[in-house]
């Protein structure tokens, strides 16, 4: 059965990367210099470090201005998958 996760905060970092809070409490950065690099019409303005760094989230989901979105599910995965996440200390 899959876990449902959504994005609960993003902070810019600098560069492609952004410091991630989910859902479930995990939380950790990420680089996505990688999908910047890969390209394709939507991803192609996000080169312009200004506007990636304006990502807002929709729904539970890192949205820009230019509509491009990321999955919440697959990149939690991906950062778990990649040792990227810990569990957030209780508040």
């Amino acid at each position: 059965m899959m876990m449902i996760v959504k994005v609960v905060s993003v902070t810019y970092l600098g560069g492609f990367r952004l410091a991630l809070r989910f859902s479930d409490g995990a939380c950790g950065s990420h680089d996505f210099s990688a999908m910047i690099e890969r390209g394709g019409s939507m991803v192609q303005p996000l080169r312009d470090e200004q506007l990636f760094a304006s990502v807002i989230i929709d729904r539970g989901i890192l949205t820009w201005p230019n509509g491009f979105d990321v999955d919440s599910i697959a990149l939690h995965e991906r950062m778990l998958s990649a040792g990227e996440l810990t569990q957030a200390a209780a508040e």
